[in-house]
């Protein structure tokens, strides 16, 4: 059996930063966001892990921009919630865990995050789990009943969007951890934070036109600003 090939990201945008904050790092990707699509014409999604502060700064963008963001949350992180309910009701190992865990899933790709919630709740009610199970338990259903507005995964998936953040935490590897984690590596915030800004560049295909830009600049300073100060008279 010969596997179709999935789809392939194009027109990709990637940015990293160390040294500007969340809310900083959201409103230029939603500035980026809006120089593609000015009009606000196209659908806007954002997926993210679950973060309320990510999702508060998503929201004020989208208001300050008068746009529409659909917000998905990544459905591995749905998963580990899942994984973390079941091992309070079975023992480990056991395969009716996983058999478990694979019926709430479907449910909650199916759109029913709130009934597996409330399935989780009565669970633990009936299983008379000790205090530190049942607040696990109880973690996972608060997690379902609070995100439940962002996991419309049946439209998701109908549309074609992204639901898992893979190509995100791919990029990141890619970005951050394979130049920055390296063996005895030392890194100062200024020269991190231009080692980043550099690789994005590169990742966005945007290396070229930023050193001519940079080479350009250089002779501005260090040429031509130097010749012009000389042909102007200073003042008494």
């Amino acid at each position: 059996m010969t596997r179709s090939r999935g789809p392939v990201a194009t027109n990709k945008w990637l940015t990293a930063s160390i040294v500007n904050d969340a809310s900083t790092v959201i409103d230029q990707i939603l500035d980026e966001a809006h120089r593609r699509d000015p009009e606000h014409q196209r659908t806007w999604v954002a997926l993210v892990d679950g973060n309320n502060h990510q999702i508060q700064r998503i929201k004020a963008g989208a208001k300050a921009r008068k746009v529409k963001i659909t917000i998905v949350v990544d459905f591995v992180h749905v998963l580990e919630y899942l994984w973390n309910a079941a091992w309070c009701f079975y023992a480990a190992r056991d395969p009716a865990a996983e058999q478990w865990v694979h019926r709430q899933a479907t449910a909650v790709l199916n759109g029913h995050a709130r009934r597996v919630a409330g399935q989780i709740r009565r669970k633990a009610t009936n299983a008379r789990l000790g205090l530190e199970n049942r607040k696990i338990a109880e973690e996972a259903a608060t997690y379902l009943t609070r995100k439940a507005p962002y996991l419309d995964y049946p439209t998701a998936l109908k549309q074609g969007w992204p639901i898992a953040t893979e190509i995100i935490e791919g990029a990141c590897r890619h970005i951050v951890k394979d130049r920055m984690d390296l063996t005895g590596a030392r890194w100062g915030l200024a020269g991190a934070e231009a080692v980043l800004k550099l690789r994005a560049i590169k990742a966005n295909g945007d290396f070229d036109a930023y050193w001519r830009y940079h080479l350009t600049q250089e002779r501005h300073h260090v040429h031509d600003a130097r010749y012009h100060d000389h042909l102007v008279p200073k003042a008494a």
